[in-house]
């Protein structure tokens, strides 16, 4: 996630998801293409595409009949999201990163603010749990855990960020910081096949993003007689289709809800999952990424609980500070000057689900046979020869 905001974005006021209809609708709603019964192929396994009601602007508070679990207990059966200001940006991304992360760090694209980590963490966890994030990038969520006492895993489908990971987690344990934290590397959708099943049902928090592809602001520099160049805002090549980032909003929207399913068995009862979203512009359409998301989740079987703002300005005596680009700011004047009102954004959303805190009567013994599932698509990934395991951070 970016730790700037980014500038062809603007946020609308928060709205609660209705109850969602059955997946009937043929065409997409922005597209005019098939939206069902078409599969894509991603990585190893065919994902389907996202049907347009699902992500479709949601505007009615869930009621129990609504719950992703059934049968469960009454407190986990719907009731209206919370809401809190996180006030995460007291401190410039770069002094909240200081000695902490290498240099290799800033060239990512879409890098969370660590204080957003630290909030969750210290909300959510206790010393000694287990943290997860199935898109680690440059470790930000695993560095923020170990360097607060917890147990992190992550996983991460570039390979260079695999290695800065890598690396930010060793220089915590050159600052002394004796931790249990493990990157791998591969796909998130293949989640069951890249974590080991000693994992299963343990993590008490996750905490990611999706990524935005195009959209994450990257930097910029200024040369004589060249102008502004933007740089370090793509993810890997635009030609992987592997990659989350390059396959289209809708396909990224099924792979997300594929990768919050998987989550699901590795949460222990009462989990959470912190995820940092914001919505953007698509030629002049606003599309409202943190509504859909929600929408994912409850496919996935998630609850959600909270749908909070995590500041990227900070709060000083009588207003916000904006902490935005040369290239944000460059963009919104432009913007302004060509009629629309656009302003630098000085938050992101951040959506909380949970696991179900009982399990749900008659339901089998998940766990039970989600390791069973596990250790069988290791021995098969194994004996192909695959790399999605990494070695231990």
């Amino acid at each position: 996630m970016n730790d700037a905001p980014n500038p062809d974005v603007t946020h609308p006021r928060p709205r609660r998801p209705r109850k969602l209809s059955a997946p009937h609708d043929s065409t997409s709603r922005r597209t005019g293409e098939p939206s069902h019964h078409t599969a894509h192929k991603v990585g190893d396994e065919s994902t389907q595409r996202i049907p347009a009601a699902l992500i479709a602007a949601l505007d009615t508070p869930p009621t129990v009949a609504d719950s992703p679990v059934r049968n469960s207990s009454i407190e986990d059966a719907g009731a209206p999201p919370a809401v809190s200001v996180w006030t995460t940006a007291q401190t410039s991304p770069a002094a909240q990163r200081k000695n902490k992360y290498v240099p290799e760090s800033t060239a990512h694209p879409a890098k969370m603010l660590p204080e957003v980590v630290r909030h969750a963490v210290a909300h959510y966890t206790e010393p000694g749990d287990l943290v997860l994030d199935p898109m680690c990038g440059i470790g930000t969520t695993l560095v923020e855990a170990v360097r607060h006492g917890r147990r992190a895993v992550g996983v991460e489908y570039e390979p260079h960020w695999v290695d800065v990971a890598r690396a930010n987690l060793d220089l915590a344990r050159e600052h002394g910081i004796d931790h249990d934290a493990r990157v791998f590397h591969g796909d998130a959708r293949q989640l069951m096949t890249l974590l080991p099943p000693e994992y299963v049902g343990q993590a008490a928090l996750v905490v990611t993003s999706p990524p935005y592809g195009p959209s994450t602001h990257g930097q910029v520099s200024v040369a004589p007689g060249a102008g502004v160049q933007k740089y370090h805002h793509l993810y890997g090549n635009t030609l992987d289709r592997g990659n989350l980032a390059n396959i289209g909003h809708h396909r990224l929207l099924a792979g997300f809800t594929r990768i919050l399913a998987a989550l699901r068995t590795f949460l222990r009862p009462g989990g959470h999952i912190v995820i940092t979203i914001r919505p953007w512009r698509e030629h002049a359409e606003l599309i409202d990424l943190p509504s859909q998301i929600l929408a994912c989740g409850r496919a996935a079987g998630l609850i959600p609980v909270e749908r909070n703002v995590a500041l990227l300005a900070r709060v000083a005596e009588t207003d916000l500070v904006a902490r935005g680009s040369f290239f944000q700011r460059d963009f919104i004047r432009k913007q302004r000057d060509a009629g629309l009102p656009l302003h630098l954004i000085a938050h992101e959303d951040v959506v909380v689900f949970r696991t179900a805190l009982h399990k749900a009567a008659g339901a089998p013994a998940a766990t039970v046979t989600d390791l069973d599932q596990a250790r069988a698509a290791r021995r098969t990934a194994s004996r192909g020869g695959a790399t999605g395991r990494g070695r231990a951070a």
